[in-house]
């Protein structure tokens, strides 16, 4: 069972190249400690906010992207006025069976919860209490790393807090607890990282700029990967940002001169020089982005798998009347592939993002529809120039024959959007 528990983990390891990624590193020589993070998403909301204690308690910077409604942004890294740094990166542990945290609190408000183990502690140990009072096993697809001033680090995972105070460390997504060094080797921006630093290792902002943007990542289709790096000094309680994997230019902020200035939260790339590959990101659209898409794609699948029942129906009822009643058949396979493909292009982001055709190592299925827009292409002029015929000879009724000529011009139209989205780009 443990093996297999094991493979389950490295199948679900790799397959954060087709989602939400993140790297971290932590330095710390003669006294100083630098943190390093690197959020890869393709969100363009990205965010920097302070956040003045409360009640004796710490004010802190945070880095975000992702909209959590009335909590504002959910942070992906952060520092306090102590030097306390927080980065989480997207994971995976197996649901384990366990009694163990039944008596902590329960974790309903994620946001809210991060924040405040940053206004709430200076050090990994007060860390460590204050989230050992709670059930982390709402974080199954997290895991968390805290680093003091002192270079003295504590990784948080669903089921284990781990502690350490080496010199330098490199984090990816994966648990460490349940990932082999050759496994972690698998991730190329963990692989980067770690690499980079066998060979030499400083404190100093040049050096950190550099080991970031050897970690970085950009995808080849549309130009997306690293975000925001973000470069927390906690000793001098200073933070660099880079914004969109671009290392020539640098905005640095003074947490305390910050938090002065009461709460305020900044747009990032607003304080930066426009980025052409942030903006074609920017004006990239897709059902998630775009909401007339969304409800184009998801009422061409309501009429496929409605036209698909029709012309089942119409072929038993009309198979000695018509002719080429076979094609009325095969629309229907055909139809329930299609309202299926338009669900998955609703619901999967990654879609969009990575190389064509697309492939999902947990859903073998959805690997499959992404061959649906080269099948398309090939049909699509015999299709075309059936319809000609059709309705110039007449061969079936005027409602089926409209019928067919709206799935047509369907076809059509999301050809269109496949070009778009580069679906037929091998």
């Amino acid at each position: 069972m443990k093996k297999i528990k094991t493979i389950f983990c490295l199948v679900l390891l790799l397959s954060f190249h087709v989602g939400d990624s993140c790297s971290m590193y932590k330095v710390t020589k003669n006294g100083k400690t630098m943190v390093g993070c690197n959020e890869d998403a393709w969100r363009t909301t990205s965010h920097i906010w302070f956040e003045v204690g409360q009640n004796k308690q710490y004010g802190a910077a945070f880095t975000g992207s992702r909209w959590d409604g009335e909590n504002g942004y959910a942070p992906q890294s952060g520092m306090n006025e102590h030097g306390l740094v927080f980065s989480r990166l997207a994971s995976y542990h197996p649901e384990i069976n366990t009694s163990k945290f039944n008596n902590r609190i329960k974790i309903t408000n994620p946001t809210r919860y991060l924040t405040e183990i940053l206004h709430s502690c200076r050090t990994v140990e007060e860390v460590k209490k204050f989230i050992e009072r709670y059930d982390q096993r709402y974080f199954l697809e997290d895991v968390f790393i805290y680093i003091e001033q002192s270079g003295k680090y504590l990784i948080i995972e669903p089921y284990k807090i781990l502690s350490g105070n080496d010199a330098q460390y490199v984090l990816s997504n994966f648990c460490p607890s349940i990932t082999s060094k050759a496994d972690a080797n698998k991730l190329e921006r963990y692989k980067n990282g770690a690499s980079f630093l066998t060979t030499k290792m400083e404190t100093d902002l040049d050096f950190c700029r550099k080991l970031s943007d050897t970690m970085h990542v950009c995808r080849a289709k549309i130009g997306d990967g690293t975000l925001l790096t973000s470069i927390w000094d906690s000793t001098n309680g200073l933070v660099n940002l880079y914004f969109y994997h671009n290392y020539d230019n640098t905005i640095q902020f003074n947490i305390k001169e910050e938090l002065a200035k009461g709460n305020h939260l900044l747009k990032i790339d607003t304080l930066f020089p426009k980025n052409p590959e942030f903006e074609q990101l920017a004006s990239y659209q897709t059902p998630q982005n775009n909401n007339t898409i969304r409800v184009f794609l998801m009422i061409s699948g309501l009429f496929f798998a409605l036209s698909s029942v029709y012309f089942l129906i119409n072929s038993i009822l009309y198979r000695k009347k018509d002719k080429f009643n076979v094609l009325k058949i095969l629309f229907f396979p055909f139809g329930i592939m299609m309202f299926y493909y338009m669900y998955v292009l609703c619901t999967n982001v990654n879609i969009f993002y990575f190389a064509s055709p697309y492939k999902s190592l947990s859903h073998p299925i959805i690997s499959l529809t992404s061959y649906l827009p080269f099948v398309l292409l090939i049909i699509i002029v015999p299709m075309v120039g059936f319809n000609f015929k059709l309705i110039k000879q007449k061969f079936w009724n005027t409602f089926s024959t409209a019928m067919y000529s709206l799935n047509s011009l369907l076809y059509l139209i999301l050809i269109g959007f496949f070009i778009y989205w580069r679906f037929l780009k091998m």
